[in-house]
């Protein structure tokens, strides 16, 4: 980015060349009658430039400085020199929606923001009519041209690095504007109403198949469970008596008004005997 604006601030300073002698007659007749009229001219020579501001001066149409004046209090001649202030503070504009055919030919409507700053006050005044303007055009199409390269998949899931390609393309382009492109952003990403349902239909199934997986899973790991402790129980009969005691003890907790007690495995083998 260096290199390109070399040669462009070397073509305005060949701009600003000598003014001729009849430009010079012109300026030293204007600097006679400003010092002659003094009182009354003061307030057209007096000019004040704010902190965040740069004033481009041009004398007879030619830029006098290779670089901008300002910030604080300077004078012009009030016949000859005319001044441009440009404004150094960061601008944000948004893009308007765009209709966007992406590379997998799904139509989708983006949108978003930008920020930037004017890095050179005289190449934003002697290289372009309308920095703020045309960078706002610019946006525009880069974001066309960038999301036309990315698949809807990456259109939702990469917005940093959608928005990083587009900050190095306008960067790029409008460096020999004096602008210097400091973020952008994608606001929203909105798609067919038809896409939409369908996405949401595919999420669905998938959320669904997850939960089968999940529930067998679990019967499966509960079946094992039970085996082991089946085998436990038959090892230690025992056992079996005091899950029954357990069991008891959680349905008198519950406050029912009718217990079943089933009868004990001993007692029932001893009919089954006789």
């Amino acid at each position: 980015m260096s290199n390109t604006r070399g040669p462009q601030l070397s073509y305005v300073s060949e701009r600003t060349g000598s003014l001729g002698c009849l430009g010079w007659f012109i300026v030293i007749l204007s600097g006679f009658f400003t010092v002659l009229l003094f009182p009354i001219t003061i307030c057209y020579c007096l000019k004040i430039v704010q902190e965040y501001e740069r004033a481009v001066i041009f004398r007879l149409g030619r830029i006098i400085d290779k670089k901008p004046k300002g910030p604080g209090i300077f004078f012009i001649l009030p016949c000859t020199d005319s001044l441009v202030k440009v404004d150094l503070r960061i601008i944000s504009f948004d893009i308007p929606p765009q209709e966007i055919l992406t590379k997998d030919s799904v139509t989708v409507s983006v949108d978003g923001v930008v920020y930037f700053r004017v890095s050179d006050p005289i190449a934003s005044v002697a290289n372009v009519t309308n920095a703020n303007y045309s960078t706002r055009l610019l946006a525009q199409t880069t974001l066309r041209n960038v999301l036309g390269t990315k698949n809807l998949a990456e259109v939702l899931s990469d917005r940093e690095g959608i928005a990083h390609s587009m900050q190095s393309n306008l960067d790029e382009a409008t460096d020999n504007w004096g602008i210097k492109v400091e973020r952008v952003e994608i606001k929203d990403v909105k798609l067919p109403h038809q896409l939409q349902r369908a996405m949401a239909a595919e999420a669905e199934a998938a959320r669904e198949a997850r939960a089968k997986v999940i529930a067998a899973e679990g019967e499966m790991n509960a079946s094992r469970a039970l085996k082991e402790a089946s085998l436990v129980i038959a090892e230690s009969p025992s056992a079996l008596q005091l899950r029954y005691l357990q069991t008891l003890s959680t349905i008198a907790a519950e406050k029912n008004s009718t217990i079943i007690f089933p009868l004990p495995m001993d007692v029932i083998s001893h009919f089954m005997r006789k």
